[in-house]
């Protein structure tokens, strides 16, 4: 068996800093539990290496808190943090190590049915995977509202139809259930064309209305804009890493899934330029590179960013594996933290409302609705007169009174 370690090796340590998401405390708390790590594995004859996993992570909490009054859940976070970050770093030092979790399995099990009406959203329908990811998840949460209703799908009843989309009218936005309604649409046709259904009650399927533009796109002032900015903590990596995102989509109208997929090699320096490519579309254009943003950038870069990122994608999470968003939830709860720290509450503050600001300010200073629509990405020139109806309010607002 391979010597046992005593101690973390300096360079781990080293690695830890340099990836700027660990303070003093924390490092002291994990060269704690990495060495009952290995005092542990030392007591049952097992590498600690070997062991380094999430699993043993669990089995080692459960074996420190056996014999000790303390808070097994709690401990295992701590070990688990403490021990996924120490693999990180060996493995950055060459190390070779089992992986951490196991292979990912799918987010849920499709039934044959749904695997056969993927298949058909696939080959028929050309639908992309994400596409078929939501809308066979509304299917399959379709058939668990069939279930509590003790009917299958070959047995649906327009009135369970109506029933569900009524529901999720309650419990979703109208633009929402209209999609599930959609998917509901599709799915009854796939049924009577496959023979499981006598009926096609898909053309009977009432989907909510939602007219194109119907509401102008909520937008912030743009003073709320910039007390968010200056709100933004930037005395610290991770403000550092928000300030950047929030800049970057409040001075080029970026959405959470177009910043979200900036990479290192999209940010030309020697250009000035950034290359974009919308995610609707697929649509790639450059962006200028402007003073404050560039500034802001290579604050983050030189003192934010993680250094052992593996992922070459611009802005990482701060935990590791150090890897891209997952979604837009993330960059959400950025905005919300630091609109509260700068006082500023909107009951409308999702990923999109910087966008929405964007194009509104434009508007306002006098871009035409052309060039608005371009950088934003939009194919139909009808996208961008939303934006119109929101300045147009605005001027009324702030409207002299006209004299008699």
């Amino acid at each position: 068996m391979p010597k046992l370690i005593s101690k973390i090796d300096p360079a781990v340590e080293r690695i830890w800093r340099e990836n700027r998401c660990l303070t003093d405390d924390s490092i002291a708390i994990y060269r704690s539990l990495v060495r009952r790590f290995v005092e542990y594995c030392r007591a049952r004859k097992l590498d600690p290496h070997t062991h380094l996993t999430l699993v043993g992570a669990r089995t080692f909490a459960k074996e420190y808190c056996r014999d000790r009054q303390v808070d097994e859940q709690r401990t295992f976070w701590m070990a688990r943090s403490a021990l996924s970050n120490w693999a990180l770093a060996l493995k950055r030092l060459g190390k070779s190590l089992p992986p951490w979790t196991p292979p990912p399995t799918a987010s849920f099990s499709l039934s044959a049915l749904l695997n056969e009406f993927a298949q058909q959203l696939r080959e028929h329908h050309g639908n992309p995977p994400k596409t078929i990811h939501k809308k066979t998840r509304h299917i399959r949460d379709f058939i668990t509202f069939l279930r509590r209703r003790q009917r299958y799908p070959h047995q649906v009843r327009l009135r369970d139809i109506d029933a569900y989309l009524i529901h999720c009218r309650k419990r979703y936005a109208r633009v929402t259930a209209a999609d599930i309604g959609y998917s509901i649409r599709g799915f009854m046709r796939f049924l009577f064309s496959s023979g499981r259904v006598k009926s096609d009650l898909g053309s009977l399927v009432a989907i909510p209305v939602v007219r194109r533009a119907e509401r102008p796109h909520r937008a912030l002032p743009w003073k709320d804009v910039q007390r968010i900015l200056r709100a933004v903590d930037r005395s610290t990596p991770c403000g550092r890493r928000d300030y950047a995102l929030l800049l970057m989509m409040s001075t080029y109208g970026m959405g959470a899934a177009e910043v979200s997929r900036l990479m290192l090699d999209d940010i030309d320096w020697r250009a000035s330029t950034i290359h974009v490519v919308r995610p609707k579309t697929g649509v790639e254009f450059l962006l200028p590179l402007l003073p404050a943003v560039a500034r802001a950038l290579v604050s983050y870069l030189r003192h934010g960013r993680p250094k052992h990122a593996e992922t070459r994608n611009l802005f990482v999470t701060r935990r590791i594996p150090h890897k891209a968003f997952a979604g837009s939830s993330t960059i959400r709860r950025i905005l919300h933290v630091n609109a509260h720290r700068a006082g500023v509450s909107a009951p409308f503050l999702g990923t999109h409302v910087l966008r929405h600001t964007h194009a509104c300010r434009q508007m306002e200073l006098g871009a035409s609705p052309k060039m608005i629509g371009d950088i934003l990405g939009h194919v139909d020139p009808e996208s961008t007169s939303a934006y119109l109806r929101v300045t147009t309010k605005r001027l009324r607002e702030i409207a002299l009174a006209v004299p008699r």
